[in-house]
């Protein structure tokens, strides 16, 4: 009997055979899929492996060892690393330059990062409703600062911060304020303004972005009400950026702890900047001045804790808020 005639003889055995051929084609394809994903996302965890998780699971194992050298009083030729647990974080810890650097720059967080997230929340609001013809150029300008390096700016800066060469200081005196920019009490403050004229355009453009994707019919509905220009921006505008507030935040909190290149520069215009100043600073000096490596490594990982705990109190927070708010 052939083929066909077994197949319009008994239509069961049909529907039988072809489920048969189907998972087999489906499975291969599937599996050739599967092999294609793998291929474009191997490079990509390849150089995440080398390029972070490396370096983290590196700075862990320094901070856990230390270098012990042998012959008299330490100085032979022979050195090897010893496990020494927690002792580099308890040193760390009772470092009293290390822990006033963190509670200088959680003072700098505090006030800068509200002051910058209040002005560019400030400038992208006016730009966004604003007609001109010359919104792109202005909404430019405030973005270019954050394609200067922050060594550049900290250097520009520093030659408006020095005395007998700043015109800011020569303005001053004339109107009869002196001021020191450089002073153990106001130069946390000038590493602010440098930060805030770098960073202010960058978090402007974030929420230009959130605000552009708001639908336009919102805002008609709101003015046919008869709603203000800052009613639409209380009650509309800033709730549905809130995401976008939210992201800058974070990358602000995150900065802030990172904080280095800026008084790195300053601190030789600056006597009051010294080597723990900021926490990235404090473990610079460990392990390229100290040459002690492996407290740098342990004051590292303390710093990414503390960014961590802080984001992600921060975020926490937020999220709860929202909640009963809906």
């Amino acid at each position: 009997m052939s083929r066909d005639t077994l197949s319009r003889a008994d239509p069961v055995a049909v529907k039988r055979r072809a489920p048969q051929r189907r998972p087999r084609r489906a499975s291969r394809t599937e599996a050739r899929n599967a092999r294609a994903a793998a291929g474009f996302v191997l490079p990509f965890l390849a150089v995440f492996a080398l390029c972070f998780l490396a370096p983290i699971g590196y700075a862990l194992y320094q901070s856990l060892h230390r270098t012990e050298r042998t012959g008299p009083l330490g100085l032979g030729g022979q050195e090897h690393e010893a496990f020494t647990g927690l002792d580099n974080y308890a040193h760390a810890l009772s470092d009293d330059r290390f822990l006033t650097g963190f509670g200088r720059v959680l003072l700098f967080g505090a006030v800068q990062i509200p002051l910058m997230i209040v002005l560019a929340t400030t400038l992208a609001l006016l730009l966004e409703s604003a007609s001109a013809r010359w919104v792109p150029f202005f909404r430019s300008a405030f973005f270019l600062p954050y394609g200067v390096p922050g060594v550049i700016a900290s250097i520009l800066w520093g030659f408006l911060y020095v005395p007998g060469i700043s015109p800011l200081v020569k303005i001053a005196d004339s109107l009869g304020w002196p001021v020191d920019f450089l002073s153990r009490d106001t130069v946390l403050w000038a590493i602010a303004n440098i930060v805030t004229w770098q960073f202010t355009g960058y978090n402007m453009l974030v929420l230009i972005a959130q605000l552009k994707a708001v639908p336009g019919e919102l805002y008609e509905a709101a003015r046919i009400d008869g709603a203000s220009a800052w009613q639409v921006a209380r009650h509309i505008k800033i709730p549905l950026i809130r995401p976008a507030l939210v992201l800058t935040t974070v990358f602000s909190i995150i900065g802030t702890l990172q904080l280095f290149a800026e008084p790195m520069v300053l601190r030789p215009l600056a006597s009051s900047i010294d080597s723990g100043f900021t926490p990235n600073l404090h473990a610079y000096s460990e392990a390229f001045v100290g040459n002690n490596q492996h407290v740098a490594a342990a004051e590292a990982v303390l710093l990414a804790l503390v960014a961590c705990v802080l984001s992600f109190g921060f975020l926490r927070l937020v999220g709860e808020r929202a909640k009963e708010r809906g």
